[in-house]
């Protein structure tokens, strides 16, 4: 890993099985939601409110991977300086 590739602390990725526990809870909030949108669909009677549930219903399914599967990053806006010398320490004065 290069200098410019270090990571801080407060960006670090989580742990893996916290990873895959968050995304498993996205998706069965996102499940239970078209779950709900459905049920309302067949309860709700004819008109627009009972397609616009069902269309939430189909497309749900869609949103809930990508909201599942949504990469796990942290930015802080941290940056270090680019260009020669950027990274090093210049001497000072020594007045003894």
């Amino acid at each position: 890993m290069a200098k410019s590739d270090a990571v801080r602390i407060t960006t670090a990725r989580s742990s893996a099985a916290a990873d895959m526990k968050s995304r498993q809870r996205r998706y069965a909030i996102s499940m239970s939601i078209r779950t709900v949108c459905f049920l309302a669909a067949v309860f709700v009677g004819d008109g627009v409110l009972r397609w616009i549930l069902v269309a939430a219903a189909v497309f749900l399914p869609f949103l809930a991977v990508v909201v599942a599967n949504a990469e796990n990053q942290r930015d802080d806006g941290f940056r270090l300086p680019d260009g020669p010398g950027a990274h090093e320490l210049t001497a000072g004065r020594n007045e003894d």
